[in-house]
């Protein structure tokens, strides 16, 4: 994430007003949790910054909020704008409905009218023929799926996946079933597709209550599966407030699995800088003073093998160490 969305390629525009991070018109950041978000202006969709690129912009992004009057909040959910015309998004401590609120609403309702607008038999056309993403075949082939084989996209149960969940994926010359992790990222992006024309608040309201419910991915796939009423688990079947919160469960698992990795990659970081800074302090400690220490713990009663403190019978021992 640079100067584009990930999602929709349309530039993020420059700010001035956090210093940090001079990409975004619309940022939103969590100071608890040390996350930071620019929010495409084109397609709502939150971009999460790098992580080296965050930590010091979010403690920036708090002091700008702190110090704008114009501000509207909530308990845990607050929306500043700046006199540039930034917009600063604070994430305090929010129950999961109300940030999945703030995240979809708009991004939904934006949707939909770009679908209103640009609706007709050539939109229709284009939709059908364009390349929605690109699925790994084995053996390091991939196919192209297109809008066209989006209606048998289906979620498969039962057989040899027991209680879990799989996707067949329709492609031009056949299809291929995809399970775990594969599953549900290809899940997310033909979804987005499928979900293309958007929705009214109401069933996004529906669709984070979904979400909340079963909780993650895995779980609200499961029951979209297992509702018999579904015309053969096609995805494009579903109701739209089960599509709706099925895309948003499979982007907010994608960009867990992305914090999870990042926080994998500090702590072993951490590790290495206190090997180092272990290392270095040993190396600024004269020998004879480490000889010295020795001696004065095991006079003391204070050596590895006491393994603690013990009365010297003198008042002022301590003071002398």
């Amino acid at each position: 994430m640079y100067g584009s969305c990930a999602f929709c390629d349309a530039p993020f525009g420059a700010n001035e007003a956090v210093e940090l991070l001079p990409v975004g018109r619309r940022l939103a950041f969590d100071a608890a949790k040390g996350r930071l978000w620019v929010v495409c202006a084109a397609c709502a969709r939150w971009s999460l910054a790098p992580i080296e690129e965050r930590w010091e912009a979010v403690e920036e992004c708090e002091r700008r909020f702190r110090g704008t009057r114009l501000r509207y909040s909530t308990a845990n959910v607050g929306l500043a704008r700046l006199a540039s015309g930034v917009e600063l998004i604070r994430i305090g401590r929010p129950l999961r409905p109300e940030l999945a609120a703030w995240r979809y609403s708009d991004h939904f309702g934006r949707r939909r009218r770009r679908a209103l607008f640009t609706g007709g038999v050539l939109r229709h056309l284009y939709d059908a023929r364009r390349v929605v993403c690109r699925v790994h075949a084995g053996h390091g082939d991939e196919v192209l799926v297109r809008g066209r084989h989006l209606r048998e996209a289906r979620i498969l149960v039962g057989g040899p996946w027991g209680r879990s969940w799989g996707l067949m994926v329709s492609y031009g010359r056949g299809c291929l079933v995809k399970t775990g992790i594969e599953a549900l990222d290809v899940a997310g992006v033909l979804l987005a597709t499928i979900n293309g024309s958007g929705a009214p608040l109401p069933d996004v309201s529906l669709a984070v209550e979904i979400l909340e419910r079963h909780g993650n991915a895995a779980r609200c796939f499961q029951y979209a599966a297992e509702r018999p009423e579904h015309e053969r688990h096609r995805l494009s079947r579903l109701p739209v407030q089960i599509r709706l919160a099925l895309e948003m469960a499979a982007h907010e698992e994608t960009e867990q699995r992305a914090l999870d990795g990042e926080l994998a990659r500090v702590e072993e970081a951490w590790r290495e800088a206190e090997e180092i800074a272990a290392i270095a302090d040993d190396l600024l400690v004269p020998e004879e003073v480490e000889r010295w220490l020795a001696e004065q713990r095991q006079r003391r009663g204070m050596g590895a093998v006491n393994g603690g403190s013990r009365d010297c019978g003198s008042r002022d021992c301590g003071s002398r160490l």
